[in-house]
């Protein structure tokens, strides 16, 4: 946490650290990033980087997996920016987050809420199998309950706003190089006795119910999400102005007033 400034406000980071060896997703390249001058040399430091911006803590604009959505740059500043609440939702390896736990998630979600869930999986943020393949999830279920909620916008502390086996991770024919992970259908299998196809027969199912209604998405949220989790806070993560972007990298902040006094003019309060 950021101390309370002249405002009182005290500002939590939920953002995971950006830079060379991120953790990716399975089928992303490495960020590399190289000094074009630094103080040594040149008396100042530029860098140039090569990223996805499906990186660390990140969003997702809608055109990301829904064509003819808006872009990046399209999406109201004003998505951006709003009240809400961190839940905690325990989940353990490929469970589902289901519109029960939702339901019954302290706080209550409202509509207009930033709704950022907490299963405890940004623990095991790391390039590892376990964050990546293994992790817990929404499926179209609660995607639809959020959308019917009317929130604005979601963030997971996991992979993806989908299950990993509703995305390319798991076998979907309209995924791009599907499967990444086939050993893990078999586990899958082994493990529930269940086949995957059958139980995420849909691709991204909950990307299309958030996205494709205007409903912003953040990915890989940790940081210090715990010190918020059970509480009402404001919540702001800008993207930077990408013409056609499709997400962005992002520094996902939510601020707290413990005096109770500060207010934001659009009734936005901490």
């Amino acid at each position: 946490m950021h101390p309370a400034g002249r405002t009182g406000l005290e500002f939590y980071d939920l953002s995971h650290t950006f830079g060379p060896n991120a953790p990716l997703w399975p089928y992303f390249e490495d960020v590399e990033i190289k000094r074009i001058h630094y103080h040594a040399k040149s008396g100042v430091l530029s860098q140039r980087v090569s990223t996805v911006m499906h990186c660390t803590t990140h969003l997702d604009a809608p055109a990301h997996v829904v064509e003819g959505t808006p872009y990046t740059d399209e999406v109201p500043l004003e998505q951006f920016f709003g009240t809400g609440v961190a839940v905690s939702i325990p989940k353990k390896q490929w469970e589902v987050i289901t519109p029960e736990d939702l339901e019954a998630a302290r706080p209550e979600i409202r509509p207009g809420d930033f709704v950022i869930i907490n299963t405890g999986w940004h623990h095991d943020y790391a390039d590892t199998r376990r964050y990546f393949i293994y992790s817990p999830g929404l499926y179209k279920e609660a995607g639809i309950w959020l959308r019917e909620r009317g929130v604005k916008a979601v963030g997971v502390d996991q992979q993806a706003l989908d299950h990993p086996l509703a995305t390319a991770i798991g076998w979907h024919p309209e995924a791009p190089s599907a499967p990444l992970a086939p050993w893990a259908l078999d586990e899958y299998t082994q493990l529930t006795g269940r086949d995957a196809r059958d139980d995420f027969p849909e691709w991204e199912p909950c990307h299309r119910q958030l996205l494709g209604n205007g409903i912003v998405g953040f990915e890989n949220v940790g940081g210090e999400l715990d010190k918020v989790t059970g509480r009402r806070c404001t919540f702001a993560a800008f993207p930077i102005k990408w013409q056609y972007g499709d997400g962005s990298i992002v520094r996902l902040v939510a601020i707290v007033d413990p005096t109770g006094e500060y207010r934001i003019e659009s009734g936005a309060g901490g």
